[in-house]
Order: structure tokens, then sequence, then C-alpha cells
């Protein structure tokens, strides 16, 4: 059973060949990713993150963007740099007190961006394909008004776009250009490519270019992912900062109890029909096995993994994964491993 189903993609209308390529929800154009700037706001990927973000509680990352970042306020102890001192803070309390701030560094983003044929389904909103290209062009977005360097490695069936991390609106565009590229190439009748070769093959090239203190972001469903899936990544992990954003839509997650779909992977083609108890179980069997397989690995290596559904608007589900700015006077959970979803 492929994860991808072709014949659930949306039925072409007469067009011209430009309108056929780029269609609502099917695909996706660079300009339309350059216009999520504005939606890129209200979350972000430092390690200290809002309670309720799915990073709460990230142990602090060897590197974590640039400037000066406040740390705490704290008792004045000898040697302390007076020009540190809290004024305030001291006269309320009639005890000195300090400002502590760490120096942040520049830390890298990598994207890695699945654009493969098992990406190019979707059941209602948006194919995955396109909740990748919209989660990428958002994080891009971020990174690049936070002042940090974005690159990304945008990755098909038959091509993978190797782009290092620059510091500019140019390169951003650039790597959004590609992958519109890449998502327009799709097609509901291009021959299927088994396995996680692909897959594997950009964490591999990902981890030659992110040498260490890196923020690598795999966008993708996973398909395929096996063991050496898993190794490459916790290679990766030892040298950079790893987060996983899964693609995935929730039609296998809530099968019809009647009606017929015709499944194919790209050369073959079946009927299933689940009015038959015996395909709805089987089917629901190979997805809860496969669900269970990759988040139980995910959750070993310590990578957090945010789920990201093809049937909701892609900016409101990363501002409540990632977190809006915390109420004021919510603290902010500390020293505790990311809970896995």
């Amino acid at each position: 059973m492929r994860s991808h189903l072709a014949s659930l993609a949306r039925s072409p209308v007469a067009a011209s060949p430009a309108q056929e390529r780029v269609q609502p929800g099917v695909s996706v154009d660079a300009a339309t990713l350059a216009a999520l700037e504005v939606a890129a706001r209200d979350f972000h990927f430092l390690p200290r993150q809002p309670v309720h973000s799915v990073l709460a509680g990230r142990h602090a990352s060897r590197v974590r963007g640039r400037g000066l970042t406040f740390e705490e306020l704290r008792g004045y102890l000898p040697g302390d740099d007076i020009r540190s001192m809290d004024w305030r803070v001291t006269a309320r309390t009639g005890k000195p007190h300090v400002r502590v701030y760490s120096e942040e560094k520049d830390r890298p983003v990598l994207l890695l961006v699945d654009q493969r044929i098992n990406m190019f389904f979707g059941s209602r909103r948006a194919m995955k394909s396109v909740v990748a290209a919209e989660a990428a062009a958002l994080a891009a977005w971020r990174v690049l008004s936070e002042g940090d360097r974005v690159g990304g490695l945008v990755f098909g069936d038959n091509e993978c776009t190797e782009l290092a991390p620059r510091r500019s609106r140019q390169a951003v565009e650039h790597l959004l250009g590609e992958i519109a590229r890449h998502n327009q190439s799709l097609r509901a009748d291009a021959p299927a490519r088994r396995g996680a070769s692909q897959l594997n093959a950009a964490l591999e090239r990902a981890a030659r270019l992110a040498r260490h203190d890196h923020l690598v972001i795999v966008i993708s469903d996973f398909d395929g992912h096996d063991a050496t899936t898993r190794d490459l990544m916790l290679s990766m992990c030892a040298r950079n900062d790893v987060l996983t954003m899964l693609v995935y839509d929730p039609f296998l997650l809530e099968l019809p109890d009647s009606g017929h779909l015709v499944v194919s992977d790209g050369e073959l083609q079946v009927e299933l029909g689940f009015g038959q108890a015996s395909t709805r179980k089987g089917i629901a069997d190979f997805v809860d096995t496969q669900s269970r397989s990759l988040m139980d690995w995910h959750r070993a290596i310590g990578v957090p993994l945010l789920p990201l559904s093809a049937a909701e608007e892609t900016p409101q589900q990363l501002r409540r994964l990632l977190g809006q700015a915390a109420p004021q006077g919510q603290t902010r959970v500390r020293g505790a491993r990311v809970e896995q979803q």
C-alpha cells in the first residue's frame, strides 16, 4: 500500500499550459511562496519557547541565533561589571542586582524540502508537496527576519538542488524559486520510486553541508524511511540541532465507511472498496505501524517532530506548534526534553 494516492489529485480543467502547471492546492509558484513573508510571524526556532510550543523546554543549543539575549536577573557577585547593574531592581529590593546576558552566535539554517512523487497527494485543502513548500517558505522568511543565514536542499525523485546558507533576500527568493520548480514538475502519472533512497541521499548531502552548529529542518512525509534514515539523522544530531516537520494528509486517518477509491503508483492501479471492513482495517493497520515506527525512532534520537496537516492552513499550524508570544506573567518551562507528539 503506497502512502501516495495519485488518483486523488485535483482533476485538471481546461486551461493554458501555465495555468495547468499552477493550480491552487495542487501546485505552487515562487510568487505565492514569496507572499508568505507577511505570514511568517509569531513563531521562531530558538530553544527558549513559550510554554504552549511543541519545542518548549528544549535544552539550550550550542548556538542560538545572533546578538545578545537576556538570561537572568541575579544578585551582584564580586567581579561583576557595574555596567550590568539593574538600578531599578536594586533600589526596589535594597540589594544589588545585575542583568546577565549571553552572547549568541550565528546559526545557519538548512531546510530539506521533500518534493518526491509520494508528496503529490491531497484529499482536502492541498497536496502534501504544497504544504511542504509553504512550510519551507515560512521558515526561510522567519529565519531571515531574525538575521540568520538560510539555505536548502530541495529533492525530488530524480533531482536534488543544493543551496548553501546565505543571509539575503535574493538567497531566499532563489530557494523559493527552486522549491516551486521542483513542485511544478510533479505529475500524477509519474512513476513511483519506492524506498527512501532519495530521502537518504538528501540527508547525506545535508550532513556534508551542515558540518556543525546548524539548525537542520527536515520537511517530509518520510515515506519509505528505514534504519539508514534514522542513522543519518542521529549522526547529524551529534553536531547540529535537527527538527522534523512531518507532513501528512488526514484521509488515511479517517477512512470513509463506504465508497471506492482508485489507487495508483503511476504505472498500475487498483480499486479499493471502503465498504469492506477488512480493507479499512488493513489500511489502518499499515498507517498505524508506519506512524509508530517513525515516531518511536524520532523520540529515541531526541529529534522534535512537528505534525503538519495538509487539510489545514500552514501558517496557523506553525504558530500553534512553535508558539506565539507567551502571555505576560506566564513562566517558561526550562531544562526538560521536548515531548513528542
